[in-house]
């Protein structure tokens, strides 16, 4: 096991300036490989060619067509270009956090004997049952995709023991764990705002709030289903959303044909204003079933906000009792918000804020380096703590 810094090449499709749990994760990561003494090179698809250093080392964008249907998604579809910046930048080490169009790098990294790892950001049977296939099927097709890519890749990286299940599955015996983290300064109970909450909301409304991008596998319209359900009890209670996506425009409309009290923000970029807005919630919802961690969630609970998080996703794992979880319809959502509320605040807002603290960026860094069998050089502080 090697203590020498590396080049550490990382790959990543479905990548956009509206991006959210992807983006954060590898520029966190980033960060923290370049902290470690490491040299870490971020390569995402763009309009255009650019390549500049960073705070999470270099970041080179490479020209990639849009997807249509994802509200901004790009991929990086030209593989001999990329193979020619892959050969230019000799990598010691390649991530790639994409296992569909990107799959061909495993082979390429075998062949230039780069180890090479995969991190699974989604399951694949989620993923495919959110669009609608059935379950014997979806589950068929995400087994023969992850036998080929276990094969591929020296290494699957899950960030859960629910993402890691689906590998299992199949026989895989090379998955190792690595938890994702959150900012524990920047996100932060104390970032509670009177003003900003009662801008939203009046004192004896709930505010909820939905962090995700509005696309269908995210299935953002059962935050409004729960809405819904909480109004129709006597419950008063707000909803804000904060994202984009191809099903924003159908969300919009849906809130003012049922008159919903429902306030869409787009994506929010000033991420101080996001931490805010978390931190001055009564409840985040986050009711994407094919979670395999949710980072926004766990951003919420750093600020004190508790979670009630799809049943089918990796999220009851990560909020543990801090937070509940719920079966992916608007009234099971409705019970669980309102269990939560019905909690001391006080009580509910500790509970979030320390199960947050398990999920630090050190730990996180420190696990994926080891699955590229390089540690950190010199154990050096990553910028993060409790304020």
């Amino acid at each position: 096991m090697t203590t020498a810094p590396l080049t550490l090449v990382r790959l990543a499709n479905f990548v956009a300036p509206a991006s959210g749990g992807l983006r954060t994760a590898l520029r966190e990561l980033g960060k923290g490989y370049k902290a470690a003494g490491h040299e870490p090179v971020l390569v995402v698809p763009g309009d255009r060619h650019t390549d500049e250093e960073t705070e999470q080392g270099r970041v080179i964008t490479l020209p990639g067509p849009l997807l249509p249907g994802t509200g901004g998604y790009r991929v990086l579809t030209d593989k001999r270009r990329v193979a020619a910046v892959l050969e230019e930048l000799a990598p010691d080490r390649l991530e790639v956090s994409d296992r569909t169009t990107l799959r061909w790098t495993g082979k390429w990294a075998r062949r230039a004997r780069v180890p090479a790892v995969m991190v699974s950001h989604e399951t694949a049977d989620g993923v495919l049952r959110t669009w609608g296939l059935p379950q014997t099927l979806s589950q068929r097709a995400a087994d023969a995709l992850n036998v080929r890519t276990a094969h591929t890749y020296a290494r699957v990286v899950c960030t859960t023991e629910f993402a890691e299940r689906e590998f299992v599955r199949v026989g895989a015996r090379n998955v190792v764990r690595a938890p994702l983290g959150v900012d524990l300064v920047e996100r932060h109970p104390a970032l509670w705002e009177a003003a900003l909450r009662a801008r939203h909301a009046r004192d004896d409304e709930a505010l909820l709030v939905m962090c995700s991008r509005l696309s269908v596998e995210k299935r953002p319209g059962n935050a409004l289903d729960a809405l819904e359900a909480l109004l129709r009890r006597g419950r008063r209670a707000v909803l804000l959303v904060a994202g984009d996506g191809p099903l924003r425009t159908r969300l919009e409309q849906r809130a003012r044909e049922r008159a919903l009290p429902v306030t869409f923000l787009g994506h929010v970029r000033d991420r101080d204003r996001l931490a805010a807005l978390q931190a001055s919630a009564d409840v985040c919802l986050a009711p994407g079933p094919a979670e395999t961690f949710g980072l926004a969630a766990l951003e919420a609970m750093a600020c004190g906000t508790p979670v009630v998080a799809s049943a089918s996703s990796a999220l009851p794992e990560v909020i543990g009792s801090a937070g509940d979880s719920a079966a992916d319809h608007g009234e099971a959502f409705a019970d669980a918000v309102e269990g939560l509320l019905a909690r001391p605040e006080r009580e509910r807002r500790e509970a979030a804020r320390a199960r947050a603290e398990c999920f630090g960026w050190t730990a996180s860094v420190e696990a994926f380096l080891a699955a590229h069998d390089a540690p950190a050089p010199a154990r050096r502080p990553l910028q993060e703590g409790v304020a």
